[in-house]
């Protein structure tokens, strides 16, 4: 710590001296001590980050954070419509229970068949069919999304490979519930 001195003529002596000189002449030149303190701060910001354009995007949330949980809802919609879903297992068995309350005891066995089973599983197909297609275009979305915001930014790697796939789940989804509506994939038996 300094020591302050004092002379015979009344005057400071010590660093706190030199500081009231510096603050002086400072405000001398127009500039006061705070003013002084923000440009020092400005330079090493500068000197941080020397392109500002840089520091804008990160303080306005352009990480990708957006994309990246895009992608990964993509990639959870298209496990999702091949897994199959609580929404599909509840519309199949609605369909299910409508076929029972349509189909008359003295129906064929074909008929009884198709009402209490094959429209169900069409039912459960549409499901799935509709989360494989959100799940294609959420995935595709994120993918062609760089080429619409700014062309500096290059998106992160993984971002790409969970789109990805989420995307390619989309498609797989798509033609599993396509094949199951039409009844080329595990068709209901015919009844005699």
């Amino acid at each position: 710590m300094g020591s302050k001195t004092v002379d015979e003529a009344g005057t400071d002596t010590g660093t706190e001296a030199k500081r009231d000189e510096e603050d002086v002449q400072l405000t001398k030149d127009g500039d006061t001590a705070a003013d002084q303190a923000d440009a020092e701060a400005y330079e090493d910001d500068e000197q941080a980050y020397p392109d500002s354009d840089d520091r804008s995007d990160a303080s306005a949330g352009g990480s990708g954070v957006g994309q990246g949980a895009a992608a990964v809802v993509s990639a959870g919609l298209g496990i999702v419509s091949l897994t199959g879903s609580w929404v599909g297992t509840v519309a199949q068995a609605r369909d299910s229970l409508y076929g029972q309350l349509e189909t008359a005891q003295q129906s064929s066995v074909g008929t009884q068949l198709k009402e209490l089973y094959g429209d169900s599983w069409n039912a459960n197909a549409l499901v799935a069919g509709f989360f494989a297609l959100a799940a294609l275009i959420v995935g595709v979305v994120v993918l062609v999304r760089p080429a619409f915001g700014n062309p500096d930014r290059v998106q992160a790697p993984w971002i790409k490979s969970v789109a990805w796939a989420g995307a390619s789940l989309g498609v797989i989804g798509l033609l599993l519930a396509a094949l199951k509506y039409s009844d080329i994939l595990l068709s209901v038996p015919a009844g005699s």
